[in-house]
């Protein structure tokens, strides 16, 4: 069960993107947990202040710098902006901090500086700085490591940013400047010898840093990321963390299974990748691609298709029909005297399904089965009009968590507003082929129209492009 240090303050760290390339749909679907989250946190009333990191140094971010000649700061910035732009379209709640790594140098020095006085860090001959594990007897209890399987140490140090669970030994906390590091803009001056953070220490020197001086505490409520970064990442950070501070890091960890595609990983590493822009630019609707990413419980491993993504759009596509008709429904008869149980049950089990675990598959089969319900009460003209707005509301209500139907804030231009006044126009004095021309025009400006009891019903069509 969940519990905040500070109802109804809830601290949340997730572990962003490292961009040394572009982020891809399986590093989004992580993001969308945390978005869900977050999302379900705030409609239950909590104050969420959420901090999501840049990973903009580290080893891969060094090493192709190098290859292009140029420094960490130019290959990383157009990376940044991909991710907030990728961020907007998939209608994620933007973090309330986003540190970079490189802007965080003096609070990773002082928690070096702090573990090496505890004792807890030593210097290396090669003039890096690492952790010793065996001087914290809680290693690998995240990842449930077998500590007797563990070669710690100082004949068994590790360099390099990520290693095999098999391989775990002492993780290096600050790397000795090299010339590839000097060459990119990559190293800086500490009092143990000048050079770089380990990618390990960053995340903690950050989120320690930020919400000390935020809340003056130095435990995290939630920290969340992929699966892969159990180990070794959430490990180290948890050892480094609690051995500097005395204290416990985090209080909930909730980590997100691989997105798959042909049944494989997704990962930069082996080019098995989807960029969300190469997705929009195909075709796929922004709301039908975030349906798709979060329909499926996020410890489960979700498998992105065509398919996949053809059944989120069709999903969507109902939501929108279902909005519409309610939007334009107008029938004077007595309210319904039992639609206020329906739509309290519906409430109360969308939440039941979040709150066991963020099962947000149980939660959209509440929504649909509400739809089933609407929809027949629609047909069989049972709902009154302020029925409907009910309706309406509640809908909105539920998808300030999901957010997949279309924005009502959005207006439609001058230009639509006057096509649709002449087609209903044309429709009042039988003019069909004015009607069905106009239909065709508003079609191409993608707004769909259809002819009700109630009426000419119009929307919009599910987004085709980014813009």
């Amino acid at each position: 069960e969940f519990h905040s240090q500070e109802p109804p303050r809830v601290t949340l760290y997730s572990c962003g993107p490292t961009v040394w390339n572009y982020a891809h749909i399986g590093n989004f679907r992580t993001f969308l947990l945390v978005d869900l989250l977050r999302r379900w946190l705030e409609a239950s009333r909590y104050e969420v202040f959420h901090v999501m990191n840049l990973t903009d140094v580290d080893d891969r971010i060094i090493g192709e710098a190098g290859k292009r000649g140029v420094t960490i700061e130019t290959l990383v910035a157009p990376f940044i902006a991909a991710f907030f732009e990728d961020r907007d379209y998939l209608r994620i709640v933007p973090a309330h901090e986003y540190p970079r790594a490189t802007g965080f140098i003096a609070p990773m020095v002082r928690l070096v500086e702090g573990l090496l006085a505890g004792g807890a860090a030593y210097r290396g001959e090669d003039g890096s700085v690492y952790f010793a594990i065996d001087r914290f007897p809680a290693y690998g209890r995240l990842s449930q490591l077998d500590r007797r399987e563990l070669k710690a140490g100082a004949s068994g140090r590790v360099s390099s940013d990520e290693y095999d669970k098999e391989n775990a030994r002492d993780f290096v906390l600050w790397k000795a400047a090299k010339p590839e590091d000097e060459a990119a803009g990559a190293a800086w001056d500490a009092p143990f010898g000048r050079g770089r953070p380990g990618w390990h220490l960053e995340c903690s020197a950050m989120a320690l840093d930020l919400i000390e001086r935020r809340f003056g505490t130095r435990v995290l409520d939630i920290h969340t990321g992929g699966v892969d970064l159990i180990f070794p990442h959430h490990e180290d950070e948890i050892a480094q963390s609690e051995a500097a501070t005395g204290l416990p890091f985090v209080r909930t960890w909730l980590h997100c299974a691989h997105l798959q595609m042909s049944g494989a990983k997704m990962a930069k590493s082996t080019g098995n990748i989807a960029r969300v822009g190469e997705i929009l630019d195909a075709g796929v609707s922004p709301r039908a691609l975030r349906y798709a990413l979060i329909a499926v419980h996020y410890r489960a491993a979700n498998n992105y298709s065509d398919e996949s993504v053809a059944a989120a759009a069709a999903a969507v596509d109902r939501l929108d029909a279902l909005v519409a008709a309610l939007d334009a429904y107008r029938e004077e008869r007595a309210d319904s005297p039992d639609l206020e149980a329906v739509l309290t049950t519906a409430d109360d089990a969308f939440g039941a399904a979040l709150d066991d675990d963020l099962n947000v598959s149980a939660a959209l089969a509440v929504v649909f089965d509400l739809l089933r319900v609407i929809n027949r009460r629609i047909d069989g003209r049972s709902l009154s009009t302020s029925d409907a707005e009910r309706v309406l509301q509640t809908l909105r209500s539920l998808d300030q968590v999901l957010g997949v139907l279309p924005d009502p804030s959005e207006d439609l231009d001058d230009e639509v507003r006057r096509l649709l006044e002449d087609r209903a126009a044309a429709r009042a004095r039988r003019d069909w082929s004015a009607s069905d021309r106009l239909r065709d025009e508003l079609a191409a400006r993608g707004i769909a129209v259809e002819d009700t009891r109630d009426g000419q019903r119009w929307r919009r069509q599910l987004e085709t492009t980014r813009g």
